[in-house]
């Protein structure tokens, strides 16, 4: 359930944008989406290795190199946020264009994408963090954790998107 919502986070994006710029709004978020979804990806990943070793380690009584594994996933999330912000700044413009955005649909996928990227230790976080939580007992915490973000995400879209105008970037304040 709670990876399932990480993927919808988009559609409700999409539906908050689209309603309010139109035609265009779409397009713009779902083109810098792969690059969301590469972001949340790497978060994911580093959290599932990190949970299957803590797993493997914990169910063998090596307690201290399971909270190791714990530690170190922890640590790689930092580093790749650090990484991927620092990346996706330089490139975004070349990796948008590589994606088929062009026009207007660049201009707002570069607002939505500048916005998100400053916020990747979030998203990295935010779906790394599930398997690690669930792996240490937590799995009915690690659903409500992604329930209540996807929650505050409409929340704060409607809030920043519609009530306040501020849209594309209004968006991305909580992914």
């Amino acid at each position: 359930m709670s990876f399932a919502l990480s993927g919808v986070y988009a559609i409700v994006d999409g539906f908050f944008v689209g309603n309010s710029l139109g035609d265009v709004g779409i397009p713009a978020v779902n083109i810098a989406y792969p690059i969301v979804a590469f972001i949340q990806a790497v978060g994911t990943g580093i959290g599932m290795g990190g949970a299957i070793y803590y797993s493997i380690n914990k169910a063998e009584k090596k307690e201290q190199e399971a909270r190791m594994f714990t530690a170190g996933a922890n640590w790689l999330m930092i580093a790749f946020s650090v990484i991927l912000t620092a990346a996706v700044l330089c490139r975004y413009k070349p990796l948008l264009r590589l994606l088929g955005a062009s026009g207007t649909m660049l201009s707002l996928a570069e607002e939505y994408i500048v916005v998100v990227t400053l916020g990747t230790i979030l998203q990295i976080f935010g779906t790394g963090l599930v398997p690690l939580i669930r792996n240490l007992g937590g799995s009915f915490y690690a659903m409500i954790a992604m329930t209540a973000g996807f929650i505050s995400n409409i929340i704060l879209d409607y809030l920043f998107v519609w009530v306040w105008e501020q849209g594309v970037a209004g968006d991305c304040f909580f992914l």
